[in-house]
């Protein structure tokens, strides 16, 4: 089979496609027929051997992915062959099939393709455990997403708004800030051609928002994290 192989750490542009053997299923272990594969942060740095995970050389990247269920292992209970599923297997994805841990699967929503689906886990579960967990944000909260057209970005903005908050989404251009708006911000800001304190001012009347969303870090953080009366700050 074909699978996307790291050789040597480096750049992404080191990455090669090769003929490698198909993989077995192990004990606790389900065969995934690898429809989509996203590519994250992690992955980046994984290929450049800088990620806390460091797999031994060659190994293909691919931290997330969709697929439907091949083969199963010994002792698997909840999956069978045809399942449509999401992946988090640590690395392995960017090939045409990949072994995965059942403890790693969950089941493909209903009505969710399968691109949707290899790009959902990491992007919607980082937003949600910060605002959720983290920022304990609440209805009625005003919220403040910095880098807001990313993916978990733009996830804090859906999150933000199905908890029923305020969304300010900021970013570095109006077409990015035009997509914040479509995916339910109700404020945009942009911090490359607007005084973004300023604007925070005037968009609350003087209060402040309550929590601060930042998943880039950078210039722009202690601008927006200067605390206001009650803001929380979720990183």
């Amino acid at each position: 089979m074909k699978a996307l192989l790291c050789t040597e750490f480096g750049p992404l542009e080191k990455l090669t496609i090769q003929e490698i053997p198909k993989p077995s299923p192990g004990p606790g272990q389900v065969l995934l027929d690898v429809k989509a594969s996203s590519l994250n942060f992690p992955d980046v740095l994984m290929a450049q051997g800088l990620y806390q995970v460091k797999p031994p050389l060659p190994f293909s990247p691919g931290t997330e992915m969709a697929g439907v269920v091949v083969e199963t292992g010994v002792d698997v209970q909840g999956f069978k062959a045809g399942d449509r599923v999401i992946a988090m297997p640590g690395w392995g994805g960017f090939a045409e099939e990949c072994a995965v841990d059942a403890g790693r699967l969950m089941p493909l929503p209903e009505g969710m393709d399968f691109d949707t689906g290899a790009a959902f886990l990491y992007t919607y579960e980082t937003s949600l455990h910060a605002l959720r967990d983290r920022g304990r944000l609440q209805a009625g909260e005003t919220l403040l997403v910095l880098g807001a057209a990313g993916g978990v970005g733009l996830a804090a903005v859906e999150i933000g708004k199905a908890m029923g908050a305020r969304v300010i989404a900021a970013a570095s251009s109006e077409d990015k800030l035009a997509l914040c708006k479509e995916r339910g911000a109700d404020e945009a800001i942009n911090y490359l051609s607007e005084n973004l304190r300023g604007r925070i001012n005037e968009l609350t009347g003087q209060r402040g928002v309550d929590i601060v969303f930042d998943p880039v870090g950078g210039s722009y953080t202690e601008t927006a994290c200067a605390p206001w009366p009650g803001a929380d700050v979720c990183w």
